[in-house]
């Protein structure tokens, strides 16, 4: 087979599986469309929650109320389709690569997605009752907290993607320390800036409210330690190509300082 057959079929691979992809999304969300309100009421309640008594959400726009909870579904049916769409990924890239790679990536995807609902989990019920309450509460005199139910989902889904992203910090410090582009004595080293990255994160990605930009940055500082103290168990070990050039180096060294003697 010549090399553009080889390619040739490569792009009807990819094509079938993004097709897959797209298609189980789909049908996950056939019957999720018939819940989208249900859908949206759950996701505004921390809000509903926070707003005093007889408040509400509104709808600005003449088609909002419709596409909104359509918007939620959609995102809902993804996050159920992701472990398939992430299998076919691997399925795609797994050919390419070697057994040892095979064994730390899929691994490190299932952790990834694991983490990633983590982080939402932990926006939806810890961080967005203390962000709202802190919203609502400091609002001035006479103003009425109505949220407009798009810029409530724009906000969620920020919050959503800041957070979930966060949590991906051990994957990002395990892959780094194992491709040896750093080392663990490395990610140690530079502890003290990182922790302030890590509340200048918080404060960048987050409302300007210091409840939320403290929920962001110790999570991601204890991610981080978390990734480095996994990171040593997946270092990447010396050979004995490693082991001869470190002798070769002292040899050499022992030499020099002989001569000098």
């Amino acid at each position: 087979m010549s090399q553009e057959d080889t390619f040739l079929s490569h792009l009807v691979e990819l094509r079938d599986r993004l097709l897959r992809s797209i298609i189980s999304v789909l049908v996950v969300f056939a019957p999720l469309a018939y819940f989208r309100n249900d859908l949206y009421t759950w996701l505004a309640q921390p809000m509903l929650a926070k707003l005093p008594m007889g408040s509400h959400m509104i709808a600005t726009e003449v088609t909002t109320p419709f596409f909104v909870p359509m918007k939620v579904a959609a995102m809902v049916a993804f996050v159920i389709a992701l472990p398939y769409i992430l299998y076919q990924a691997w399925a795609f890239i797994a050919p390419g690569l070697y057994a040892n790679e095979k064994k730390l990536v899929m691994p490190l995807v299932v952790a990834s997605y694991f983490l990633f609902l983590g982080g939402m989990a932990f926006a939806y019920f810890v961080v967005f009752p203390l962000a709202f309450h802190f919203i609502v509460h400091v609002a001035p005199t006479g103003v009425e907290v109505m949220t407009d139910i798009d810029k409530y989902l724009s906000f969620v889904l920020h919050m959503f993607l800041a957070f979930g992203v966060t949590f991906e910090v051990p994957i990002v410090v395990v892959l780094l320390v194992r491709t040896g582009i750093v080392t663990v004595e490395k990610l140690q080293h530079i502890r003290p800036y990182v922790v302030v990255g890590c509340f200048v994160t918080g404060a960048i990605l987050t409302p300007p409210d210091m409840i939320s930009q403290f929920m962001l940055a110790i999570p991601l500082w204890l991610l981080y330690e978390v990734g480095v103290f996994v990171a040593r168990f997946v270092r990447p070990q010396p050979t004995a190509e490693d082991d001869d050039e470190v002798d070769d180096y002292a040899t050499l060294a022992d030499k020099t300082e002989g001569s000098g003697d």
